[in-house]
């Protein structure tokens, strides 16, 4: 979608006084693992985050392919054993407040929630939102430059209803477009009034128990476009520690400093491309140690047909890359390890395992560099090889593709990632997450 002037204007005016707050002093919520509430075992841990990676993979590939342009969509999917996204946050919706648990999504730009009266709702552990029982709970008006710009809709339907259809490839919700009061946080809570959301009273089972999604991708409705806040940070804590809080800054507590921080610019990319609600950067080599790899930089540069790139996206766990970086990764690795190479796919579904016995010590690994454009992402050991005690395995974090490649939160567990939409640049630097 195109940025209408008078839409974006309406829409700054409509939330003025809480944009100026959080612009200057931001605030921070927790991000919560979706197999936080989960008593599962290390090997169902990497089971299903191989098996979100994935879906996440075909999924993209999916919607290369299949984009409409008569859908407002986005990428996104999965299955009830394999949960669309990673980590969710919660919020209160409406007045009184009542709070709901949403995926965090850098692929779409769509705030959602369920809705009743439900024509087909799924499952959600609290009760669905009703916009009845809401007294801050608005239709968009038909005369308004918001539902010109978003349902424009030649005669208007019947009450002026927005109607939306978000596709997922995979998954799909729909439902009607109306503004309602958001609350984040809850020690210093942060209110967004007037806040555009989905409430959606139709949805494929593919939300793993949440009650929808928050976008953060570049689109006007995103939450920071809907915050106008010109940058967010997170900081993903380690990913067997499932109970631990991950945390995400939106405004002036996103930024961070010190002479660890590197900084690499976004990659431009059509606005009509079927991925162009995702966040591309420009990978141009890999090395393990002091060994650069032999991989073109070609390989990761976007294609004029859509294909091809490098992105970092929230919702995929374990990260992609084209098959021969990923095959030079490979041979690499097994070039140092001295120890019997298993494949692991009907185990804990990552394929490049090899075996520890029982006593051993794991051997002693590199880092892995990702050399981006003016910026080096320096990966230690635990951030690219996954140990599987229960199975006597250690198993390299990575998978081939043949379509675009993409930085999963795997990789990025304890760093601080800063996305400044502003500057159209990702900064990013070694931290303890868990702490922060």
């Amino acid at each position: 979608m195109k940025l209408n002037i008078s839409y974006a204007i309406t829409l700054f005016l409509f939330i003025l006084p809480i944009v100026l707050s959080v612009e200057n002093n931001g605030f921070r919520v927790e991000l919560r693992h979706v197999d936080s509430k989960g008593n599962f075992t290390q090997s169902e841990l990497l089971y299903r985050a191989a098996a979100r990676t994935m879906n996440r993979l075909s999924q993209i590939r999916g919607r290369q392919l299949f984009s409409s342009a008569n859908i407002i969509s986005t990428m996104r999917g999965g299955s009830k054993e394999t949960p669309l996204g990673t980590y969710y946050m919660d919020l209160a919706i409406g007045t009184p407040p009542l709070f709901y648990s949403l995926i965090v999504d850098t692929a779409t730009d769509l705030i959602w929630t369920q809705c009743t009266p439900c024509k087909k709702c799924v499952f959600q552990p609290t009760p669905i939102y009703n916009p009845s029982r809401s007294t801050t709970v608005s239709p968009i008006p038909c005369n308004s430059p918001i539902y010109e710009y978003l349902c424009s809709v030649d005669p208007p339907p019947p009450s002026c209803l927005c109607s939306y259809n978000y596709t997922y490839v995979a998954g799909w919700t729909s439902g009607t477009l109306k503004t309602e009061t958001f609350t984040f946080g809850t020690t210093k809570a942060v209110q967004l009034s007037e806040t555009v959301f989905g409430c959606s009273t139709s949805s494929s089972d593919d939300f793993n128990g949440t009650s929808g999604l928050v976008g953060f991708s570049r689109g006007v409705l995103s939450l920071p476009s809907q915050l106008n806040v010109s940058m967010f940070s997170y900081c993903l804590t380690s990913f067997f520690d499932t109970n631990s809080t991950s945390t995400l800054f939106l405004g002036h507590s996103a930024k961070f400093s010190g002479t660890a921080v590197k900084t690499t610019p976004f990659v431009k990319i059509p606005s009509d491309s079927p991925l162009s609600a995702f966040y591309y950067l420009s990978l141009q080599g890999i090395s393990l140690g002091t060994t650069k790899l032999s991989v073109q930089p070609s390989a990761f540069t976007f294609q004029s047909d859509g294909t091809g790139g490098f992105i970092i996206d929230s919702g995929t766990t374990i990260t992609n890359l084209i098959n021969p970086a990923y095959h030079a990764v490979q041979n690499a690795i097994n070039s140092i390890v001295n120890l019997r190479r298993v494949n692991g796919s009907n185990i804990n579904g990552l394929d490049t395992c090899y075996n520890v016995p029982s006593g051993s010590s794991l051997p002693t690994m590199p880092d892995m560099t990702f050399h981006f454009q003016g910026a080096d992402m320096v990966l230690p050991v635990e951030n690219y090889m996954i140990p599987n005690p229960e199975n006597n395995l250690w198993c390299l974090a990575l998978f081939g593709t043949d379509g675009v490649s993409v930085l999963g939160n795997y990789q990025q567990q304890n760093f601080h990632i800063l996305y400044d939409v502003d500057k159209d640049v990702l900064s990013f630097a070694p931290a303890q997450c868990d702490s922060l």
